[in-house]
């Protein structure tokens, strides 16, 4: 069962937290933000009500993240929205909710990046942290995570929709760097653990540069390269090889090409969804196209030297 956007309101919010966390329940309340799992309820100055509503697949990363979040945030050096409460299902709404932290700042599609070393050095910083060898029972991921090869359809089938509509300026650039990624040796070391979906609205700025991250749905274990793609489409120009020259231990070169097939990859995905936003079809955000152009204008600039 889904819910939609009319099922959820304050009061089912307030009715939920009285059944269940009665001494949450009179704080000020209000929408925080539609995300594409889950609504976000701003909760006080200092916590977040997620409620679950676009997908069926949303209960499950929602106890996911109430499972292992805890154990990986104190570590850390940006906020993270961690789990204070799992709400179960009831009459009242049939499916599972979390009570969070609340991370303040702005996300990165609306206010992005742009003091370079500064966001650079807050990226690499909190994936070396997050980037450490995972539990054997750790996740795995739902549609990534594994070989680049496995991505040639949608990768083709994407790169051709956004070459129709002038979106990319050298499709064959592009083409190429997906290619050397996909041939590029794969991933030997241990399962590392993964944000797995760092776009620029599951980041957020304050003051010209990264103050948190948000939105663990997604946390698996496994090739660094998919996080490491995040460079490209959170960084301003400029600061790709500063977030590469900060992070530790330094990427290898076959990590470093098949983060940019999975750059590539994630922003084709991003101009999908912003491009949707420009023209008013449903489930587009405006705000994912600029930065989506901008990572694959970056990975060409440097591919064409």
């Amino acid at each position: 069962m889904t819910a939609t956007e009319a099922d959820i309101t304050e009061d089912l919010i307030r009715d939920l937290l009285r059944d269940q966390f009665p001494d949450l329940a009179d704080r000020p309340l209000r929408l925080g933000a539609l995300g594409w799992d889950n609504q976000v309820w701003r909760l006080g100055d200092d916590l977040a009500v997620r409620v679950p509503w676009a997908t069926r697949s949303a209960d499950a990363l929602l106890r996911k993240e109430y499972t292992w979040l805890p154990l990986l945030a104190p570590r850390l050096p940006l906020p993270v929205p961690v789990p204070q409460h799992l709400g179960e299902p009831s009459a009242r709404f049939p499916r599972p909710w979390l009570v969070t932290t609340w991370v303040p700042g702005e996300p990165a599609d609306r206010a992005p990046a742009t003091r370079p070393a500064e966001a650079a050095a807050a990226l690499a910083g909190f994936l070396t942290a997050l980037h450490r060898p995972a539990p054997d029972e750790a996740p795995a991921g739902r549609d990534r995570g594994g070989p680049l090869a496995d991505t040639a359809e949608p990768f083709t089938r994407g790169l051709a929709w956004a070459a129709e509509r002038g979106l990319v300026h050298d499709p064959d650039a592009v083409r190429a760097i997906w290619e050397d990624a996909a041939a590029a040796p794969e991933w030997t070391g241990p399962r590392l653990w993964l944000h797995g979906d760092l776009h620029p609205a599951n980041i957020l700025t304050t003051g010209g540069t990264f103050s948190g991250v948000i939105d663990f749905g997604d946390l698996f274990a496994g090739d660094p390269a998919g996080d490491l793609a995040a460079a490209w489409l959170l960084l301003p120009d400029g600061a790709v090889d500063l977030f590469h020259e900060a992070y530790r231990p330094s990427p290898d070169p076959a990590t470093l090409r098949r983060a940019r097939g999975w750059a590539a990859v994630r922003a084709l995905g991003c101009l999908h969804v912003g491009d949707a936003g420009v023209h008013g079809r449903p489930g587009g955000k405006a705000t994912w196209r600029p930065p989506a152009q901008a990572a694959l204008r970056r990975l060409t600039a440097a591919v064409l030297g």
